[in-house]
């Protein structure tokens, strides 16, 4: 289970920094392969250097630490997200994340400052409580209330939970992971699910990558993001594969390659993760220990009842 653990945080960031060069850009899968890369000179992430991550993972690495220490509140999170923000290291944040944000130091509280917003910038920050917490009730719950603190539209919050329910039931060994993970979805919001559930059977269909994509979308909203990635999860089983393709799908590539990092290091391990990847990685020996400390967090957590 430790290497799952270190899997997902290690995974997820590895997807991100792969997608980090190629977010907001036209697909170009032709360039695909199993390396970083540096975004071209005018893109908003030019400054970042092969192996470094985007916002997604920052985002991930503060609830992960906060959880790891034992001082994960709602307040705290949203303190720390302020922070984060008026430190000026956030980078390339989402917009709700950072109209959240301003309205945090405007003195709105955690409850008050979402915004109806679609888009998948909140998604990182929900992964590490699949891990830490055993319970579903306490994963959806949680998700819920930390998602609102920047979003507030049920579909967002929907994303949210069923990719933290994804690492969830994938962690606990089930076959059907994929498609328990869009029930999940589909209880929150309809919409989303049923976009969900067509993007795998286009993938069961044998539909090819580039024409998936024009059909499921690539943009930054929970509506393509997480369809597109449950389509690419389906389809690549292999972590070069899959790694050196996320980055180049276009579009929203760092938070696609996030999702489906985090999936295949949660299914399959930490070994599975190409090293020169894991070794190129940004703060790698961090990640992987804040994972360590989440299964130490879980352990202490009661056991999930049968579902």
């Amino acid at each position: 289970m430790r290497l799952r653990y270190t899997g997902c945080l290690l995974g997820g960031a590895i997807g991100d920094a792969m997608g980090m060069a190629g977010e907001g850009a036209p697909p170009d899968l032709w360039r695909a392969e199993a390396s970083y890369r540096r975004a071209p000179r005018g893109h908003p992430n030019d400054a970042l250097t092969p192996g470094q991550f985007t916002d997604d993972t920052q985002l991930m690495i503060l609830t992960a630490s906060l959880l790891a220490n034992r001082k994960f509140t709602l307040g705290e999170y949203a303190g720390k997200l302020r922070d984060l923000h008026g430190s000026g290291e956030f980078r390339y944040p989402d917009g709700s994340v950072v109209a959240a944000c301003l309205h945090l130091d405007g003195g709105m509280t955690p409850e008050e400052s979402g915004v109806n917003s679609t888009t998948s910038g909140c998604i990182p920050a929900a992964i590490p409580f699949a891990l830490a917490y055993r319970e579903p009730v306490e994963i959806r719950e949680t998700v819920a209330k930390v998602t609102s603190v920047t979003h507030t539209n049920p579909a967002a919050i929907a994303g949210c939970t069923g990719i933290a329910m994804l690492i969830h039931h994938t962690l606990a060994g089930s076959p059907d992971d994929l498609d328990l993970a869009r029930g999940e979805v589909s209880r929150e919001d309809v919409l989303l699910g049923e976009k969900i559930r067509h993007a795998l059977y286009l993938e069961k269909e044998g539909i090819g990558l580039e024409h998936a994509i024009r059909l499921i979308g690539n943009d930054i909203s929970v509506y393509q993001t997480v369809p597109l990635s449950f389509f690419l999860m389906a389809r690549y089983s292999g972590a070069e594969e899959l790694l050196s393709t996320v980055g180049h799908v276009g579009g929203n590539t760092d938070t696609i390659g996030l999702i489906c990092g985090a999936y295949l290091g949660a299914k399959y391990g930490a070994n599975i993760l190409p090293p020169p990847l894991v070794e190129g990685l940004e703060e790698h020996v961090r990640i992987g220990a804040l994972a360590e400390r989440l299964l130490e967090i879980s352990a202490d957590a009661p056991p999930a009842p049968p579902s």
